[in-house]
């Protein structure tokens, strides 16, 4: 269930910093030479240059098809979480308590052999209903069922704030319905595009097999179909970027008139929200589409379709010859990878995504002091400060538009560790040994909590990840940046390293969240989360201008054999990337003013370790499949052009190295970028 529609990730992993670094401390570590290759000039490949050696010595495991700085922490995240459980496990908790449910929903999964005996009848209960369906009726009736216990079919309803109207959480619906991970897939003329849907369609044929659908060559087919139609009729994913093209707010009468082959009032009510209120439809066409498909279609197509979306959603929780299957398509056809990961990764996983929060609370009494916060915070600050004095100096912005972006900077709210509130989880089920009901117990309660949420007042004080998640992000309807506790520790962030080494860390990461409250979505929303033109024309026009730089330059990339980067759909994370950059250069500056370092360590600059630092954050291997699927879905660029990407745009950097025209690195000045 995606909730988080205007959310803006950064797919990184960060720790906390207070400030001046002692000198005495052993700070040589921080910056290994052996993890460079010296053999690389800077301004040649920057990347290879700063983390080649790290690149040799870390291959890709055969359980992942991407490996770098933040795979390694998450494997340490985890493993420290799976010890958690194991420690709730061995104590008694009392029925109904939050111990319980995440003791007996990791036990439920873990046990393979259970899960084995069981076999397939829990599905099959399921799936027998579908079979008695006899109408179109009957059909949109068990798809409001499916969107309850959290099975996604043809569409996605969730709750989320109103873009123009930020004070209010309300109803929203989005395109959805397909099987694999984007809609440009059912139409890719390449060999390697042909490839896949081949693929998915054996395995579409493999699964139904397996799981005792009849026909099951014809009902893939049949899938294949209904999925192209819908992916005809989708967005894509940059198209999905515009907000304001996102932004089609109605009432229940205007959805009606917009798709009125579905009874909508029905549907609200199976959901259990029969009075609505507000409901904005991300992609109208779509929802036109959809409606149609309800003229089109026999009963006997949609009963095929309904129970592959339920096969496809529960595959993770069957036995193990359809979970194999299942990762044979999505782990190895699709991203390259091997090996599935142990199961207890995969169960730890569905048991963060059910009863996050519950397990949050107990991760962060363990291993996030309460202190932790104010360092982080009084970090925070210091790049804010950092981009308002840069925001201030800018030669291209005019006067009332730098004084709405201040007014916006210095009205960005900042979350650390873990949430002030924590949810309440009273009422949620969960047993021993039923691991698919444990899953599809917890989707219905999260969705009713979802649902208690809609038609009122926004709560400032939710979050939107969970403390031990190994990310962050900023939100521009809430115009806030947020820190969970999983992030804040090594390897990131040195405790005895010096300044330099932690600003270009932690302190390029906080300025990218920062920066995304100005890239060019976030730029579209006013200091208080309102979808809201707040620039000049004329200061508009210059940042679509400056942004193109960036397009072009990102596009230029060529990722693999004949495929070049996607600089449109990954501006906002590249933009994110430059400005956090300078953001924290610049503040890392000011400290060393304050706070004079060590001119060289290890033969290296103050201003050499900063870049050397960030490049170390971004050190990964990935198999050719991931590139070509995250160059297709990814909003993110890549590991080696996050790097070697935003670098030759600033100056410093070619100070820092002794760049000189003529480098591979080096950009005329007229060529570079300068936003933020």
């Amino acid at each position: 269930m995606n909730s988080l529609k205007q959310i803006i990730f950064i797919l990184a992993t960060f720790t906390m910093i207070n400030g001046c670094m002692r000198k005495d401390k052993n700070i040589s570590a921080a910056i290994d030479p052996k993890n460079m290759d010296t053999t690389v000039q800077p301004g040649t490949d920057f990347y290879k240059y700063a983390v080649g050696g790290w690149i040799t010595k870390h291959p890709v495991p055969k359980d992942y098809s991407r490996y770098g700085q933040f795979e390694i922490l998450d494997q340490k995240n985890s493993t420290m979480l799976k010890e958690l459980i194991e420690e709730i496990a061995s104590k008694s908790s009392q029925d109904g308590s939050e111990g319980q449910m995440i003791s007996d929903y990791f036990n439920s999964g873990i046990d393979s052999a259970g899960i084995e005996k069981t076999g397939l009848e829990p599905l099959h209960v399921e799936l027998n209903k579908i079979e008695e369906l006899k109408s179109s009726t009957d059909v949109q009736q068990f798809i409001a069922y499916f969107h309850t216990i959290g099975i996604e079919s043809l569409f996605e309803i969730y709750g989320d704030q109103d873009s123009k109207n930020s004070t209010m959480f309300i109803a929203h619906f989005d395109q959805g319905g397909l099987g694999l991970p984007d809609r440009d897939y059912y139409f890719d003329p390449s060999t390697r595009g042909k490839e896949i849907r081949d693929e998915y369609l054996k395995h579409v044929t493999k699964m139904f097999e397996l799981t005792g659908v009849t026909e099951s060559s014809k009902s893939a087919q049949t899938v294949l179909d209904i999925e192209t139609k819908l992916a005809k009729a989708s967005l894509t994913r940059l198209e999905k970027r515009d907000p304001n093209k996102l932004y089609n707010k109605m009432n229940l009468k205007g959805l009606q008139e917009l798709a009125p082959n579905i009874n909508w009032s029905n549907y609200f009510k199976n959901i259990g929200l029969p009075a609505p209120g507000d409901i904005n439809v991300n992609e109208p066409d779509f929802f036109v589409a959809v409606s149609d498909l309800f003229k089109e279609l026999p009963v006997g197509d949609w009963k095929i379709y309904l129970k592959w979306n339920l096969i496809h959603e529960t595959a993770n929780y069957l036995p193990s010859s359809i979970v194999n299957e299942h990762f044979g398509f999505y782990g190895k056809v699709l991203s390259g990878s091997q090996k599935i990961k142990p199961r207890w990764k995969r169960v730890l996983a569905s048991t963060n995504e059910s009863l996050g929060m519950a397990l949050g609370k107990i991760y962060s009494e363990k291993y996030f002091p309460p202190e932790a916060k104010e360092r982080m915070i009084k970090l925070v600050q210091n790049l804010k400060l950092s981009l308002a004095d840069r925001i201030q100096k800018l030669e291209w912005m005019g006067d009332s538009t730098k004084k709405k972006a201040l007014e916006k900077l210095e009205a960005i709210n900042v979350k650390i560790g873990y949430p002030d509130e924590w949810r309440n989880y009273s009422g949620l089920v969960i047993k021993p040994n039923t691991y698919l009901n444990n899953f599809l117990n917890s989707n219905k309660f999260n969705f009713d909590y979802m649902l208690s949420k809609i038609n009122k007042p926004v709560n400032r004080k939710d979050w939107h990840m969970t403390p031990q998640t190994v990310n962050a992000y900023y939100n521009p309807n809430m115009n806030e940046i947020c820190f969970p506790a999983g992030i804040l520790q090594a390897p990131f962030f040195y405790k005895d390293a010096d300044d330099a080494v932690n600003y270009g860390g932690i302190g390029v990461v906080i300025g990218h969240e920062i920066t995304h409250g100005f890239d060019d979505q976030g730029r579209l929303y006013d200091k208080v989360g309102n979808l809201n033109e707040w620039w000049t024309e004329e200061d508009k026009t210059k940042f679509i201008a400056r942004s193109e730089i960036l397009v072009d330059q990102f596009s230029s990339f060529k990722v693999l054999d004949t495929l070049h980067a996607n600089g449109k759909l990954t501006l906002g994370e590249n933009i994110a990337d430059l400005g956090g950059l300078n953001i924290s250069y610049y503040a890392l500056q000011k400290e060393l003013k304050s706070n004079p370092a060590i001119a060289k360590i290890n033969g290296f600059t103050q201003e050499q370790r900063f870049f050397l630092s960030f490049a170390n954050i971004w050190a990964q291997n990935i198999r050719d499949k991931e590139i070509e699927r995250r160059t297709k879905e990814d909003v993110h660029s890549l590991g080696p052009l996050r790097v070697n990407g935003p670098l030759p745009n600033l100056p410093e950097f070619y100070a820092a190295f002794n760049i000189k025209p003529g480098d591979k690195m080096y950009k005329a000045e007229k060529d570079r970028a300068v936003i933020w």
